[in-house]
């Protein structure tokens, strides 16, 4: 665990993959997960609509296991976000949004 999911246009400035393994990296570095149970991945989107003067977008969904605390989410969010900023332009939207995984609901194998 975590679940990270990228979505971005099409038009990044940076390679998606090259994204995939800076955010991948940086959830590591916050010293919340294990990098074994780090999952993360991207999705391109060719179709959208953004708001004045944006060129392109990246939002990453965090999903979590319930129980960190708040700090320790915002210090992931804040993480990532400084990531995308370092790669993206001023003119993209960046959003982090971190969800909480009900352990009594989620499954794998």
């Amino acid at each position: 665990m975590p679940h990270i999911i990228i979505e971005h246009s099409e038009d990044l400035p940076v390679l998606p993959q090259v994204l995939v393994e800076k955010i991948h990296n940086a959830a590591f570095a916050t010293g919340l997960f294990e990098l074994p149970t780090i999952k993360t991945r991207a999705i391109t989107y060719t179709h959208y609509q953004l708001g004045d003067g944006k060129e392109g977008f990246i939002h990453i969904a965090v999903h979590i296991m319930a129980g960190r605390s708040i700090e320790q989410k915002q210090q992931l969010s804040e993480s990532l976000l400084h990531c995308l900023q370092i790669y993206c332009r001023d003119s993209d939207s960046l959003s982090v949004n971190v969800h909480d995984m009900e352990h009594e609901i989620y499954r794998k194998c």
